[in-house]
């Protein structure tokens, strides 16, 4: 007798073959069968008209301080992510010392708006090397399985301290860093992330580490390559140039390990990131392993009266009389007609020009609506909305931010969407060379909430798509399982296959629908957050154990830490 069978469903394996009908066995938490199974399970769920599916691997979230208080791991665990990776972008907590963990805080809170004052209460420091943190994570049950890097921010305080934003280091301190990095690895850390981009700040600036030296960098990924496994990830700018691929290369010639970027399409290069992708295929057919992480829609920022910015949140007016106000008082001030004057009438008052050219993209800006339209067209731009009406795109901007009480959302895609669709996004991820990522779960908790895109790559792509071509089911689910598995070295999981993980999705596929974001206050200290709830998970089910029924979390904790070896 098995553990459990899930029969009949339409499994779509993970690795881009057909789709077939046929049972899958699961026995001590790993697949024993898939095919016609005889035998009983001990459970056995009817999957007729379902989707079986691996569960999704999520590589690029942020739940580093989540995951030592939250159990859930919501959102990601809701869409069925089944394994994540945090550490990305070069922030986290660990290796930390002991009283310096404000400063840790504030570069998390500044780069990944994650609200300080959660940060502060959530996290019980129960750590201060790496391995000792990779510890504190292994003894708290949870949903799914996590796994870390080490964040060059948190190497860089720990070993530079003061300095930490040094640009010119000595040779002494670039191989400690190193020492701690390798022993990071050595205790079970997938890999090491960095920034080296102008987005990243916090109230000391950029983050450390943006203008690190090329033997800084070479120097630590040596770590990586004397480990034998780990993956190198880093952000950087998004402002259309080609990334140095010079240091990169050189990285994967005398490391062998896989370096990983986030890649995008933007106004200023539009078409870079074709000639990016072309050198990333001719060192590819050189063996280089150098992957570029593709989103699965524009990584959209939320304007709304929640949120932590819209177009008026620096207008002087708002600043200094409303900003501070119940979102119900906010709201029926910001009706009053004197008061909507004023603040039509002001300007926005920032230091930062890309600031100021974020807010007022009128052609780049669109009411998000219920469902959320995540590819609207030019004419429903704030901009064509405001010519049609003869109005000005802040007044029209200004009425939408009142609806539904201030809940409702703008959306400005951030990227990807320089020619009012998606077709320059669907072939960065169709390209062989590219990785489903950018996720970014657990992190821009007032800005951003896009850690529904695994359940957006199966809704939009293979489903409802109009505008452009769509993705087959086959492919899209190797995406989100096979393909970002293998880029973490993740091989007892990604796929339906005997000996694999059991780690699998149930889904309706033709009732999976995406609601609009919302804002809730369930944070510790009421921290906010972004969240996007879904329907149309039958089962999610992590190594054997079902862990989530019709969205309803089971209470089952079969989630672990994974540790590389």
């Amino acid at each position: 007798m098995h553990d459990l069978v899930v029969r009949n469903g339409t499994v779509v394996d993970g690795t881009g073959a057909p789709r077939k009908s046929v049972d899958v066995a699961i026995d001590g938490g790993r697949i024993s069968a898939v095919g016609e199974v005889s035998a009983r399970g001990r459970r056995e769920i009817d999957a007729s008209d379902l989707l079986v599916t691996p569960g999704w691997v999520d590589v690029h979230t942020h739940y580093d301080g989540q995951v030592t208080w939250d159990p859930i791991l919501a959102p990601s665990s809701w869409h069925g992510v089944t394994t994540l990776v945090m550490g990305n972008c070069g922030v986290g907590f660990a290796p930390r010392r002991p009283g310096e963990e404000d400063f840790l805080i504030e570069l998390m809170e500044g780069v990944e708006d994650i609200p300080g004052t959660a940060l502060h209460e959530g996290i019980d420091w129960r750590w201060e090397t790496f391995p000792e943190y990779l510890d504190a994570l292994e003894r708290m049950p949870r949903v799914l399985d996590v796994a870390a890097q080490v964040p060059h921010c948190a190497i860089r305080a720990y070993v530079l301290r003061e300095r930490a934003h040094d640009v010119e280091l000595s040779e002494a301190e670039i191989a400690e860093m190193s020492r701690l990095t390798r022993e990071a690895l050595a205790a079970g850390a997938i890999g090491f992330s960095t920034s080296r981009t102008f987005l990243h700040r916090s109230k000391h600036g950029l983050v450390p580490g943006t203008h690190s030296t090329p033997e800084e960098l070479l120097g630590i990924g040596r770590a990586l390559g004397e480990a034998g496994h780990g993956v190198f990830e880093m952000v950087a700018d998004l402002q259309g140039q080609e990334p140095d691929l010079s240091w990169m290369k050189e990285f994967c010639e005398t490391t062998g390990r896989v370096l990983t970027f986030a890649i995008a399409q933007t106004a200023l290069q539009p078409h870079a990131w074709r000639e990016t992708l072309a050198q990333v295929e001719k060192l590819a057919a050189r063996g280089m392993k150098i992957v570029p992480q593709v989103p699965s829609r524009p990584t959209g920022m939320l304007f709304g009266l929640q949120s932590s910015f819209h177009p008026f949140f620096f207008h002087p007016t708002y600043a200094r009389e409303l900003a501070s106000l119940p979102l119900a008082e906010r709201v029926a001030r910001l009706r009053e007609s004197s008061v909507r004057a004023k603040i039509l009438s002001e300007q926005l008052q920032h230091e930062n020009p890309m600031v100021r050219v974020i807010a007022s993209n009128w052609a780049q800006m669109f009411p998000l609506g219920d469902p959320p339209d995540y590819e609207p067209t030019p004419d429903q731009s704030l901009a064509a909305i405001a010519s049609r009406e003869g109005r000005r795109p802040e007044e029209v901007a200004y009425d939408l931010l009142l609806e539904g009480e201030g809940k409702r959302f703008l959306f400005a895609p951030l990227a990807n969407y320089v020619d009012c669709n998606f077709d320059a996004l669907r072939e960065m991820m169709m390209h062989p060379n590219t990785v489903q990522g950018l996720s970014d779960g657990g992190a821009h908790c007032g800005l951003i909430c896009d850690a529904s895109m695994p359940t957006f790559l199966l809704t939009h792509w293979v489903r409802d798509r109009t505008r452009g071509e769509r993705i087959p089911l086959e492919q899209a689910v190797r995406l989100q399982t096979g393909n970002t598995a293998a880029v973490y070295g993740f091989a007892d999981r990604g796929t339906l296959q005997v000996g694999k993980k059991a780690d699998v999705n149930l889904i309706d596929f033709d009732r999976l629908h995406l609601h609009a974001p919302e804002m809730v206050f369930d944070l510790p200290a009421q921290g906010r957050r972004l969240i996007q709830r879904v329907d149309g998970y039958r089962a999610t089910i992590v190594a054997g154990e079902v862990t989530f029924e019709d969205g309803e979390a089971t209470g089952a904790l079969p989630g672990k830490l994974v540790r590389a070896s």
